[in-house]
């Protein structure tokens, strides 16, 4: 399994629109965040898991081929922005779009060209489906466990491909969540900044998740310019645990 963290960055990305802080203006290239979204490379398969306004950006210099389906955790726009540029990968066959109902719901009125049964030429050819939290379901023969966390008091929906795991916008997970992230190889996990959030986990809140869910590396992702320098940081963290940064892959 190959993961390719596309943007590791929170809802305003980093460098902020105005901010002059040091690391709004790091020179280091790992300092410079997207918006979160994953790339999930495993049997011949490619899955993505959110599709942010900067997808466009981020896949640009991939090489272009299908995407077997498209995981979203929820219905924010720095999760759902850029599903209109899915429109080329389309090329190749209907793309499939998971979501839970309540984002799934929101989705459709957002962009009901999309998801309306007669489309006029040219818009993405996506089909959205809905998923149960409490069920698995497989994309092209590759099971997906949804797991499900809150983003404050929004429950919203993370996923376990095989041995790697992606949660994002997390604040809390339900005690019978935990059950599901068993034997991780891989947890790709939210980690806001270094002060509470009310609706994000923190920097230590997400290092007392580490320890309870004990994946043998965990990357953290949805980063804002209050995480600190990248450098400084990882350099603070157990050698199993790393800030993520945007084009970084991941071999499982």
């Amino acid at each position: 399994m190959k993961i390719t963290i596309l943007g590791s960055g929170t809802s305003t990305g980093v460098p902020e629109i105005g901010c002059t802080c040091e690391v709004c203006t790091s020179k280091d290239p790992k300092d410079s965040r997207l918006r979160t979204s994953v790339l999930v490379e495993t049997e011949g398969k490619r899955i993505l898991l959110d599709c942010g306004p900067d997808f466009r950006q981020q896949v640009l210099h991939l090489d272009f081929a299908p995407l077997d389906g498209v995981l979203i955790s929820h219905e924010h726009y720095d999760h759902v922005g850029g599903l209109d540029d899915l429109r080329p990968f389309s090329r190749f066959a209907d793309i499939p779009l998971y979501a839970d109902e309540y984002t799934a719901t929101h989705l459709k009125a957002r962009m009901p060209y999309c998801l309306v049964e007669h489309k006029y030429p040219g818009v993405p050819a996506i089909s959205l489906n809905v998923v149960d939290a409490s069920q698995s379901f497989c994309i092209a023969g590759i099971e997906i466990v949804p797991i499900q966390v809150m983003h404050g008091r929004l429950p919203i929906l993370g996923y376990r491909i095989g041995k790697m795991a992606y949660i994002t916008d997390m604040l809390t997970m339900p005690e019978e969540e935990y059950e599901k992230l068993h034997g991780l190889d891989c947890l790709v996990m939210n980690a806001l900044r270094i002060k509470p959030h009310p609706t994000h986990q923190s920097l230590d809140e997400a290092l007392k998740n580490v320890a309870r869910i004990q994946a043998k590396q965990t990357y953290f992702i949805h980063m804002s310019h209050h995480i600190g320098l990248h450098r400084e940081v990882e350099q603070s963290l157990p050698s199993h645990i790393h800030l993520a940064y945007d084009g970084l892959t991941i071999e499982v």
